[in-house]
């Protein structure tokens, strides 16, 4: 399939992954903290290995889980890639002091209908702000963008980076990417269509999952923000 359909048009198509979800937090607030995934439902991973393409560029963040989750994505049955970059630029907000804080009491502290842990530019004591995570995962596309114009990158991020990205493609508009819901092993899809005149993006797909129909493997939502989920989803 072609790239573009005009001349001198160049479409490059994102992927985006968030990891498989966290069991050993104890409830805390973890952010930037190098913790592991459980990557044990393989039914959840065979179906988001059949919506990805086959031949694509990976990056994944520095952390941990990002890496797992990709290996469970290729053990479902996706050919393994020659190569897969490390984007310490995709990492999830360091939360600071934050991290490690009980999640629903920090969470009853902040305001009612936050989208996020704090103001979007308001940063966590000793961390970052969510505009400090925007900021790098958005130097990082536009790299991105030019390095393999026209490709297919699939990139296995967290909750935070894939509402980063889903602000820029909104038209720059942080704010407004936090209000997506990000679930665990979803697939996001954002296009950068590019030409000499234009450089603007579209939205495909948003937290697509691809196993929900069987109700058996619900418990993939886990928070990617200031939301506190009950085992039993409705």
């Amino acid at each position: 399939m072609s790239n573009s359909s005009k001349a001198g048009v160049v479409t490059t198509r994102w992927w985006w992954v968030r990891h498989a979800p966290v069991r050993c937090d104890g409830g805390n607030i973890y952010g930037q903290t190098d913790i592991a995934c459980d990557t044990g439902d393989r039914y959840v991973f065979e179906a988001v290995a059949k919506v990805l393409p086959r031949r694509a560029v990976w990056v994944a963040s520095s952390l941990m889980r990002t890496h797992q989750t990709a290996e469970a994505i290729w053990d479902a049955g996706f050919p393994r890639p020659a190569t897969m970059a490390k984007e310490a630029a995709f990492a999830e907000q360091h939360l600071g002091r934050w991290q490690g804080m009980n999640r629903a009491a920090f969470l009853a502290s902040r305001p009612v209908g936050s989208h996020w842990f704090a103001d979007i530019a308001e940063p966590a004591p000793g961390g970052e702000s969510f505009m400090d995570l925007y900021d790098r995962v958005c130097r990082a596309i536009d790299r991105i963008n030019v390095e393999h114009a026209g490709e297919d990158v699939i990139a296995v991020g967290h909750g935070g980076t894939i509402k980063a990205a889903i602000g820029l493609a909104l038209g720059g508009q942080p704010e407004k990417g936090l209000g997506f819901d990000i679930d665990n092993c979803s697939v996001t899809r954002l296009d950068h269509i590019k030409s000499e005149t234009i450089s603007v993006w579209r939205l495909p797909m948003v937290n697509q999952q691809p196993w929900i129909a069987d109700a058996a493997h619900r418990a993939m939502h886990q928070p990617a923000g200031p939301e506190v989920k009950t085992s039993k989803l409705a």
